[in-house]
């Protein structure tokens, strides 16, 4: 018996539409769990275990192939690489992927994920990966000029013909990684432009740029300061306040003269650049998208740093102006590490570490990342060129951090939390339920040999706390004390359990009620090692008849 030829058809149909719905509803994106928000892949959470490439290390995929044997042995599962606009566009509407599918195809041999950066109107303030075609037409992709009416090698964020050009080649970037990458999802996350910032100016001073800025402010800024004003950042709470919470009239009029002014400014037309940049690339692959900022020195004033970028006091002008941006993320070069995260870390902002200064003690950093902030992941820059030191460090600290999956990613605990700590610091109290926890250095110890060095090494950890008397600390370098905060108990410990894998992947348990734990007094993880130790507490009274 024939089958309809109609009937055929519907099945293909539905056949092909559930594919496709399937598809869709696989990919990367995040979602929010109480008060924190998650990455998923393939529908299970996901926690980036990065580095990123040198600017210039993806530009030849001969010269990267070498280094992706390296990036899995130690332990990285996603690597954050550039795409470059001039080398997928070289001539204008003529593209060329093959560098990136022939990356992708690296990573994904290695069990890698990618999280792409798109070098394109911007990177580092500069315009420097624009195509030739663009670079050599000033006249149709005109330059931003400074107050003395001097040009720099700065697109202009005023010019539709650049936004358009950059908006064009980034939905084809997009609706390539869609074609070619939406079963497997070994792309997970896209960096929108990168390091955006305006120099050496804290705004344009073009004649388009000074007709918006004698304009009347936005209406969704106007609605946001009038329904919004409890959730304004300090510094733009105060600029704001500060000249009587006017609500209309030109940027002048709200928010005052000056170079702050001036800034938030500019970071209402940067960040809606980059939000219809990231548009038009969601249109065609809808996954999460952020940008990052090039953080400031300390006492620099707006236009001595990359101004007007997702910085902390602009971080409202940017999620107003920049809705389909998912993450606003920090760059790390200082060491005032926990200053900064606690400034990105409001209005529903998921902590993403993309980008932060290759060394040592970036190894101990990211368990204080993960435990206090939640972080999405963390990237040490320049992964390709960290030394032998380095590379074991961080392979052990990933290698640890990978065995609290089951406690961390499902978060089936009661709390959580994270400290890291250097020579002087007095070391952290954490409450976690009935008990108290204080974690030192671990070359605090008074009998340690390294106490009186001048430097010690850094140290960090994570700690869980699992049930009521079960806790599990992943970390280096630490010495971890409970005391429970009846005063009539004493805490104690039942045991101490380091779980590791052993040489053929196997999980296996080391128990540490001896001198590992100075017989119970503490839970201790050596400067150098990196472990994840699970404890057993128990009470007795403080004082037994």
């Amino acid at each position: 018996m024939k089958m309809n030829k109609n009937i055929i058809l519907i099945i293909v149909f539905i056949f092909v539409n559930s594919v496709v719905l399937y598809a869709q509803s696989n990919l990367p994106h995040l979602e929010k769990h109480g008060d924190r928000i998650q990455l998923y892949v393939h529908k299970s959470p996901f926690l980036i275990l990065g580095g990123e490439l040198g600017n210039s290390t993806a530009s030849n995929v001969s010269y990267t192939k070498p280094f992706w044997p390296v990036f899995k042995s130690m332990g990285l599962n996603t690597i954050l690489m550039p795409v470059y606009w001039e080398l997928i566009e070289p001539s204008e509407n003529k593209f060329d992927f093959t560098s990136v599918d022939s990356l992708l195809a690296d990573a994904r041999k290695n069990n890698i994920k990618l999280v792409l950066l798109w070098f394109g109107t911007w990177k580092n303030s500069m315009s420097s990966y624009v195509p030739e075609w663009v670079k050599t037409n000033s006249q149709k992709y005109p330059r931003t000029k400074d107050n003395q009416n001097k040009s720099q090698e700065i697109l202009s964020v005023f010019s539709t013909s650049t936004l358009d050009a950059d908006r064009h080649a980034f939905s084809k970037l997009m609706q390539h990684i869609n074609l070619i990458d939406k079963v497997e999802n070994t792309v997970i996350m896209v960096q929108v432009e990168n390091e955006i910032g305006m120099l050496p100016t804290a705004r344009e001073f073009s004649n388009v740029a000074n007709k918006a800025f004698e304009s009347e402010i936005p209406a969704s800024l106007k609605s946001f300061l009038i329904n919004n004003s409890s959730k304004l950042v300090p510094q733009l709470k105060t600029k704001w306040e500060g000249n009587g919470k006017k609500v209309t009239g030109n940027w002048s009029t709200v928010f005052g003269t000056g170079i702050e002014t001036d800034e938030i400014f500019q970071a209402w037309y940067y960040a809606s650049y980059a939000n219809q940049v990231a548009v038009a690339g969601k249109k065609e692959y809808d996954i999460p998208m952020y940008v990052n900022a090039a953080l400031p020195r300390k006492g620099r004033m707006p236009g001595e740093y990359p101004s007007a970028g997702p910085l902390p006091h602009l971080l409202n002008i940017w999620q107003i102006a920049a809705p389909s941006i998912d993450i606003f993320s920090p760059d790390f070069y200082n060491p005032d590490i926990q200053y900064w995260c606690d400034l990105y870390t409001v209005n529903d902002n998921p902590l993403f570490i993309p980008e932060i200064q290759l060394s040592e003690s970036c190894a101990a950093r990211d368990f204080f990342l993960f435990g206090h902030y939640k972080s999405l992941g963390f990237s040490p820059f320049s992964i390709e060129n960290a030394n032998g030191k380095v590379k074991t460090a961080l392979a052990n600290s990933y290698s640890v951090l990978k065995l609290t999956d089951s406690l961390y990613l499902q978060k089936t605990f009661l709390n959580m939390d994270g400290v890291y700590l250097n020579k002087g610091d007095s070391g952290q109290q954490i409450r976690m339920g009935n008990y108290l926890v204080t974690i030192d250095h671990e070359l605090k110890l008074p009998w340690h040999s390294g106490l009186k060095d001048s430097t010690w090494p850094a140290s960090g950890a994570l700690i869980i706390q699992i049930s009521e008397n079960e806790f599990a600390i992943a970390g280096t370098g630490i010495v971890a004390t409970f005391e429970n905060i009846d005063k009539n108990k004493v805490a104690n410990f039942s045991s101490i359990d380091e779980e590791y894998r052993n040489g053929l992947g196997k999980q296996m348990v080391r128990r540490l009620n001896g001198d590992e734990s100075h017989q119970g007094r503490h839970v201790r993880i050596v400067s150098g090692e990196y472990q994840l130790q699970k404890i057993k507490l128990y009470n007795s009274p403080r004082n037994i008849e």
